[in-house]
């Protein structure tokens, strides 16, 4: 346990460089666009319509799911996935490109994949505000339930990172992995209640063991059907909890091991 406690040591240590470095992969990152901090919104715009025209309007007919209208189900669903995603796929290559930058110096190198999902975070929050203002003109009003994000959000957070740490140290051992992860996100996300409720029990049963459908249904639970999710289906609060630990636990221990021979893979 001592590489899960020098982890976390630096992380706890680093919190305010973790944000400045966040805070500086954003604007570089978006500075040669006309639209810049937009495009971070733009993009999930056109994929939300795009899944809304297929399974809302072709497959389901703009039926509504557990009588919440499709397109609002759709846009809570969907409204961490976005963040998620894209921290795991650039949290997982944040070592191979950014080492040589800090190889010289005393860096802490385990905030690197964490501070490359931090930058996504800021986008995934605004995007929320965003929904939630949609969700009004709907009559989804903010409720108790609400606070529930609260719980939630930092959960993704932390999700997010714990892959990242984990991936990020896999993928300089094993460079395939950044491709094979675009295409392990991809099912990742259709097998998961984002767009489409299960409709057996072997497929729901397949679906919790996903950790973004318990992302999805939880922020509906605070959105949309304002119910106290972490308590009514608290075993897969617990599930979650304990996968989040295990995927932290295994990153860290993997990342200490191997990080006095990155020179080496480099």
């Amino acid at each position: 346990m001592k590489s899960v406690y020098i982890v976390l040591k630096e992380h706890i240590k680093n919190i305010y460089l973790i944000k400045r470095l966040a805070d500086f992969q954003l604007r570089i990152s978006n500075h040669s666009n006309y639209l810049g901090l937009g495009w971070e919104l733009i993009n999930p715009a056109f994929q939300i319509l795009i899944y809304w025209f297929v399974f809302g309007l072709g497959v389901r007919q703009n039926s509504s799911v557990e009588g919440v209208p499709f397109i609002f189900w759709l846009l809570v669903g969907i409204s961490m996935w976005f963040f998620v995603n894209q921290g795991v796929l650039d949290g997982t290559k944040a070592i191979t490109t950014k080492y040589r930058q800090v190889s010289k110096m005393n860096f802490p190198l385990s905030i690197l994949p964490s501070y490359t999902v931090f930058s996504k975070f800021y986008a995934h929050i605004l995007l929320l505000v965003v929904v939630m203002v949609i969700c009004l003109t709907g009559g989804y009003h903010p409720t108790i339930y609400t606070l529930q994000l609260l719980i939630y959000i930092p959960y993704a957070l932390i999700l997010t990172m714990s892959i990242a740490l984990l991936t990020s140290t896999l993928s300089l051992i094993i460079r395939d992995l950044q491709m094979a992860m675009q295409a392990f996100m991809r099912i990742i996300f259709f097998v998961s209640s984002i767009l489409y409720p299960a409709n057996s029990a072997v497929v729901l049963f397949v679906m919790k063991l996903n950790p973004i459908y318990f992302l999805a249904e939880s922020y509906r639970a605070a959105i949309l059907h304002h119910e106290w999710y972490f308590i009514t289906h608290w075993h897969l609060a617990v599930y979650n909890i304990v996968l989040v630990l295990i995927i932290f636990i295994v990153g860290a221990i993997l990342h200490m091991r191997y990080r006095d021979t990155f020179d080496d893979y480099m």
